[in-house]
């Protein structure tokens, strides 16, 4: 997650907004009140696929709680420190145009540490998703069916499918991938790997 930026204080300001207890937002999510608590005083780190279930139960989007939810002017062109953070501290999944109005799709800059994964439960979402290896390997399992792709391999698949994405290999692994709709930009009962 972007350096300084209190994942915790978020959480708790947004669960305050919509009148939340702990508890019941833990309950709406599907996780301990223990869990919403730790991440509020930042003594844990969520997943990606945790805080987006948490998030999913107020529901704000990843890029939302990240971003802020002040729309930016459309424009054409982002620099590499421009794009928004939504990794969860061990991942990096860095999102063009989070804040841009009417964004139809999502294109996202992923980073897998080696050894790292999307979590243990199979991801799921409306849509459809796509993406090129650009460095490393990664292993994707997309219902049922597995492949470790390399450098310049691409993937392609129905969102609606349960997928999960583990790096596997010895070094990062590097991929742009895009998905649509812009998962990380409507709030919802959407999870996604990125």
């Amino acid at each position: 997650m972007e350096a300084g930026f209190d994942v915790g204080a978020r959480l708790r300001q947004l669960r305050l907004a919509r009148g939340l207890s702990q508890r019941e937002l833990a309950k709406r999510a599907g996780v301990t009140n223990s869990t919403i608590s730790l991440i509020e005083q930042n003594s844990v780190s969520p997943s990606v696929s945790s805080l987006k279930k948490i998030l999913d139960a107020l529901p704000v989007s990843i890029s939302a709680f990240f971003a802020g939810d002040e729309p930016s002017p459309p424009r054409p062109f982002y620099r590499a420190g421009e794009l928004t953070e939504i990794g969860d501290g061990h991942l990096s999944w860095r999102l063009v145009a989070a804040r841009q109005p009417d964004r139809r799709m999502s294109i996202i800059h992923e980073r897998y540490p080696p050894g790292s994964d999307t979590g243990v439960e199979m991801l799921e979402h409306d849509g459809e998703e796509g993406g090129v290896v650009i460095a490393g390997e990664i292993e994707i399992t997309v219902s049922g069916e597995m492949a470790v792709l390399g450098e310049g391999d691409a993937y392609y698949f129905d969102s609606r499918l349960p997928h999960r994405f583990r790096n596997v290999g010895d070094r990062e692994c590097v991929i742009v991938s895009a998905s649509t709709p812009p998962t990380f930009s409507d709030g919802g009962q959407e999870q996604h790997h990125a």
